[in-house]
């Protein structure tokens, strides 16, 4: 491995010129959308503008559990001076529009289409006694059955109209949206099941290392570790995962001990089905590297940058069997794997799915004085005080804990071995 660091700007743009290519043959190779089934919509991000073919709400509905009435039958109405008005029909949620009379009251449930003649609602609240008399649902009205109405409700009062939050037409979703829970249910109301999204990055994930458990049964984090001595669970392997899915990306995932020729096998069978290739673990100055002894023959370089955590790096075009595949590989310490992600790869990807690059960031002071190696870019972990500063935890590649607590990537540029207290910063939001 190279003594000379590459600077981590240098090796950002080393990986972007990497995958550039990448994305622009796969743009021209693939569709330019996908359909997707409504269950798997979460995440993804809309092609093209989506339209309701249908108004939103497409009937008038009542807002309230009450009784449909028309404004001028009730106009007088007052807690002393209540007007009196015979039961109508029942209309509740899913039923078929009825057609109201005049001079009554229509019992009507939240969400069920406002029968025909009425214009208004009076909540059962507002009523003589304030609850609904026994109902049949679907049946006859009660000749003998009245009601007591102690408020006046003006024409369209718990009215929800026909196409009050969307007329026939409108635009749902604008292209380049990503597919929120929220917005899931707004393409559902439409009645849009099936969706034209853009297709994924298919990422492979590997995961190195002899150290790392096999064990897969299921345990709840209160029960002991069934560990044994100088095992660790994976933890790469899901967090680094969760991160290319949340940035776009359709992940599959492999495990391999440190045996080089094993891993060049298992890619041998599997490389042509995916458009990337990251890994973690064995790429440093060890004498059991995998990655890089697997790796280094078929075309990948490995390096060192100046940064803390996160300082050997590996990337490069390998060639398999099954064709040539670009790799991305970072360190195995979990807190140095997902630092590399975020500083190099996940930013791409997110651009490639058509979703912001680069997480929010802001400048803040810090809370305490600190120090920082002065040949390295230091990516710190931080918590957001009261006051808006930010103070740091430790420098440690391995502490994953206060990683999954912290509420941003703290930078401290190299050339500098000194943070005074309120010194700016610049800040990456993370964890929200």
């Amino acid at each position: 491995m190279s003594t000379n660091r590459r600077l981590i700007e240098t090796h950002q743009q080393a990986v972007r010129s990497l995958l550039t290519p990448v994305f622009k043959r796969l743009r021209a190779a693939t569709p330019d959308s996908v359909a997707v089934d409504s269950p798997e919509l979460l995440g993804r991000v809309v092609a093209m503008e989506v339209t309701t073919a249908i108004p939103l709400p497409p009937f008038d509905n009542s807002q309230m559990d009450g009784y449909a009435v028309r404004a001028e039958d009730v106009a007088t109405a007052s807690p002393s001076l209540p007007v009196t008005l015979t039961l109508g029909f029942t209309t509740a949620a899913g039923d078929s529009q009825l057609t109201h009379v005049p001079g009554t009251a229509s019992p009507v449930m939240t969400g069920a289409v406002i029968p025909l003649g009425a214009d208004a609602v009076v909540p059962v609240e507002l009523t003589l006694p304030p609850r609904f008399p026994k109902l049949n649902r679907r049946g006859e009205p009660d000749p003998t059955g009245n009601v007591d109405i102690a408020s006046a409700a003006p024409a369209g009062q718990f009215v929800r109209k026909r196409g009050e939050d969307a007329p026939s037409g409108a635009p749902i979703l604008p292209a380049g949206t990503r597919l929120t829970p929220t917005r899931v249910g707004a393409l559902a109301a439409a009645g849009c099941t099936t969706v034209q999204v853009l297709p994924r990055l298919r990422v492979l994930l590997c995961s190195t290392g002899d150290e790392i458990s096999q064990v897969s049964e299921p345990t709840q984090a209160s029960e002991p570790s069934q560990l044994e001595i100088g095992k660790i669970h994976d933890a790469n392997t899901p967090m680094l995962a969760a991160a290319l899915r949340e940035a776009g990306a359709e992940v599959d995932t492999l495990r391999c001990g440190d045996q080089a020729g094993a891993l060049q096998e298992a890619l041998a069978s599997v490389s042509a089905s995916y458009d990337l290739i990251i890994t973690s673990g064995g790429i440093s100055a060890g004498a059991f590297e995998v990655v890089r002894e697997a790796f280094a023959p078929l075309g990948a370089e490995f390096l060192s940058v100046a940064m803390q955590p996160g300082g050997p790096q590996g990337l490069g075009e390998i060639v398999l069997p099954g064709g040539a595949v670009p790799a991305v590989c970072f360190p195995g310490n979990p807190v140095s794997a997902f630092i590399s992600a975020e500083c190099f790869v996940l930013p791409l990807l997110r651009e490639y799915a058509g979703l912001p690059a680069e997480r929010p960031r802001v400048q803040r002071q810090l809370a305490h004085d600190t120090s920082s190696p002065l040949e390295k870019h230091q990516v710190r972990r931080g918590r957001i005080e009261a006051d808006g500063r930010v103070s740091l935890s430790g420098p440690g590649s391995h502490l994953l804990s206060e990683l999954a607590l912290a509420d941003v990537l703290v930078q401290l540029p190299l050339g500098q071995d000194s943070f005074l207290e309120n010194t700016p910063v610049e800040t990456w939001r993370i964890n929200d």
